[in-house]
């Protein structure tokens, strides 16, 4: 069965270079780009109005952007390896001086925030994943080690329980935050992993990159339950609808596709532009209408509505 997802507006050329990487909360949209401001977008307004420029937020530009489950803190990573954090008051994002205690950041690559944002994840291109506490200015309680690939992606199920990581060597790893051990090493991609993402209740975890194909994992057993293909070209961002029955992806092909996680197949395939799709998230439910974010090459932010009858 298929499912139709109807253009429901843009913010245009909402940076000079790609966007990179969005994250949403219930009324905003963050997007980071190579350029150094980060730019937020309200999702209340039809027009998906600009609501306020991040100025200087990194020199060098963003390639990551996270929120927390509440909206209330952000955490953004730059090209020139510095962490920034921001505290969202009535609407409006300002500097965190929450992790003035982080040391040894300069070489993470991608972040996760726990939902309630008080812990602070990121991997680094030596294979380290770290954990932060953020209410305890940024002291360091984690410590995990790979086999030293670089970490190019990583999650955190919303229970706070697990931490996923992929690999430049196609490497996935998942880690238990409460035995601070690695039940599994998952198999399965021979090639870079571009994205991982936990479902909400954090019973799959879906992986996907540079093969193409997304693979789905059930994280109690470690075991491979499913593979979706359909792109022609890396697949770089996933994100799973807030009842985990759908899983967005975004590709280097230019196609965003919807998956249904129940019959395994793609329900909804959308290709407007030819260029390169580096983020894509699903938006808060408006009524009983669902509806989902994308940006990348084409510099804007793109977005979709479900159609519902009658």
């Amino acid at each position: 069965m298929s499912k139709q997802y109807l253009s429901w507006g843009s913010a245009d050329n909402a940076h000079p270079i790609d966007i990179f990487s969005l994250a949403v909360t219930d009324k905003q949209i963050l997007s980071a780009s190579g350029a150094s401001s980060i730019q937020v977008h309200s999702t209340t307004d039809p027009d998906f109005p600009l609501a306020q420029t991040i100025e200087g937020a990194h020199k060098v530009g963003c390639h990551h952007v996270v929120t927390d489950g509440r909206g209330s803190r952000a955490v953004s990573v730059g090209f020139g390896g510095e962490i920034q954090i921001w505290a969202c008051r009535d609407g409006t994002w300002t500097k965190d001086d929450a992790g003035s205690g982080i040391t040894g950041s300069s070489e993470v690559w991608a972040v996760a925030l726990s939902e309630n944002g008080q812990l602070l994840v990121g991997v680094s291109q030596d294979g380290h994943i770290k954990v932060w506490d953020l209410n305890a200015s940024g002291e360091q309680i984690q410590d995990y080690e790979t086999k030293g690939s670089f970490g190019t992606c990583l999650d955190m199920s919303a229970d706070g329980r697990l931490i996923a990581s992929g690999h430049e060597n196609g490497s996935v790893y998942i880690f238990s935050t409460e035995t601070g051990r690695m039940p599994f090493s998952l198999s399965g991609l021979v090639k870079p992993v571009r994205t991982v993402a936990f479902s909400p209740a954090g019973k799959l975890l879906a992986a996907a990159g540079d093969s193409k194909v997304i693979v789905l994992f059930d994280t109690s057993s470690g075991e491979q339950v499913a593979n979706l293909s359909g792109h022609s070209a890396w697949i770089l961002s996933l994100a799973w609808s807030t009842t985990g029955e759908y899983l967005l992806s975004g590709s280097f092909d230019g196609k965003v596709k919807v998956w249904s996680i129940d019959t395994k197949t793609c329900v909804a395939t959308h290709s407007e532009t030819e260029k390169t799709v580096w983020s894509v998230k699903w938006l808060p439910k408006v009524g009983r209408s669902e509806g989902f974010a994308t940006a990348g090459a084409n510099r804007s932010i793109a977005f979709y509505r479900e159609a519902t009858g009658g």
